[in-house]
């Protein structure tokens, strides 16, 4: 694992500084006892942390908000430069944004167990929220006398527990959440604000904007493009993005075509991306229905262009852990999936221009070898004449 890029004020990364670890299915119940500790920083301090689940983005959005240094590590490249709070928190000297790679192939292991093995080796002090004793957070923190707990048992029992049935939320409650969400300020500070259980804002804020599915869909969209570096490609062209736009039970006809529709060098190609927490156990059946198949076949044989599905596994959908490519123009299966997995080492852009400009010399050998064999006819037509 190494540094490949950073952005900010580097001298933070200088500092005694404290990194904040938590699971990623961190129950919101837990979620007050580490805003406490948020709410007790200082400027003084230095806090690193990852933004690789909701939990730990809203953490981030609240140790920005109440402004205190921040260290934030991610993988690979940063996506998230539309944040209103980290635009503030760059301009103003308290924040550095550090961007970590593998360095293959050297390096075994899954790639989060190995950013949390680098980055822990580098603190001085580490707070956890809930940590997961089966997860790979918990092996990697035993033996180390530098680690303090924020929860006990008792706290994590009492974050099964339900919340109060809550009042119902008033016009002028709606109106300052959703100021406060657009403002990217967090769960945090909408709770301080409006005084609601952290759950209750959670659901709220999902309601209010879009389905957690949608959400999340679109996301993954908008990480595809980032990643492709579409504003600055001369080579790949996006030609066309349908969004899913829908009533209950009223679908547009747009909707069963692809997500997006591509043109590099000269050849177009469709994607339809798809992101998901974990592998699903029927792969097929969750992630490409019978009648969604057909669609796209449909669609790949009226408009002459392959179609390949992009799929993203765990981490976040601006963030996934792993991602497949595989061509939909074939017949779907799990092993054809797995063969399809973009390495560490190689990029989604990577891989796309290998793949057509392989398929662009292969057209161009299968055009000579056309226009070969009609002269070579021609002439023996021309010899028996």
């Amino acid at each position: 694992m190494r540094i490949i890029q950073t952005n900010g004020n580097y001298s933070l990364w200088e500092r005694e500084k404290t990194l904040f670890l938590s699971s990623k299915l961190a129950p919101v119940g837990t979620w007050g006892k580490v805003f406490e500790w948020v709410d007790g920083l200082t400027p003084a301090d230095t806090v690193v942390c990852f933004n690789s689940s909701e939990f730990e983005n809203e953490v981030l959005k609240a140790l920005l908000v109440n402004r205190i240094p921040t260290v934030l590590v991610v993988m690979n490249r940063f996506c998230d430069t539309y944040n209103v709070q980290i635009k503030y928190a760059l301009k103003e000297n308290r924040l550095l944004i550090i961007e970590l790679q593998r360095d293959e192939p050297h390096e075994k292991g899954a790639t989060p167990r190995l950013r949390n093995q680098y980055v822990i080796g580098q603190m001085q002090h580490i707070i956890c929220g809930y940590i997961n004793p089966n997860g790979s957070i918990f092996g990697l923190l035993a033996g180390l006398n530098n680690v303090t707990h924020l929860l006990n048992k008792e706290d994590i029992h009492k974050a099964a527990e339900q919340e109060a049935k809550p009042c119902r939320w008033t016009v002028a409650e709606d109106k300052r959440l959703l100021r406060m969400f657009y403002e990217d300020m967090g769960i945090h500070a909408i709770h301080k604000a409006i005084e609601r259980p952290y759950s209750t804002i959670y659901n709220r804020v999902k309601a209010l904007t879009m389905s957690d599915e949608l959400l999340k869909g679109r996301e993954f969209e908008d990480y595809v493009l980032e990643l492709l570096d579409i504003a600055h490609n001369d080579r790949l062209t996006l030609k066309e993005w349908r969004g899913d736009k829908s009533l209950p039970g009223v679908y547009p006809e747009s909707n069963s075509a692809p997500d997006f529709v591509f043109e590099y060098n000269g050849i177009l190609f469709a994607v339809e991306c798809k992101w998901r927490s974990h592998l699903p156990k029927d792969i097929e059946k969750e992630l490409l229905p019978p009648d969604k198949t057909t669609s796209f076949r449909q669609f790949s044989s009226n408009r002459q262009i392959p179609v390949y599905l992009l799929l993203g596994i765990g981490g976040l959908p601006n963030a996934p852990d792993s991602l497949y490519f595989t061509c939909l123009n074939k017949k779907f299966s799990p092993e054809l999936l797995f063969k399809s997995a973009i390495p560490p080492n190689e990029s989604l852009l990577e891989k796309i221009e290998i793949l057509f400009s392989t398929a662009k010399q292969a057209n161009h050998m299968k055009n000579r070898k056309r226009c070969s064999t009609t002269h070579t006819n021609h002439g023996a037509k021309m010899m028996m004449t």
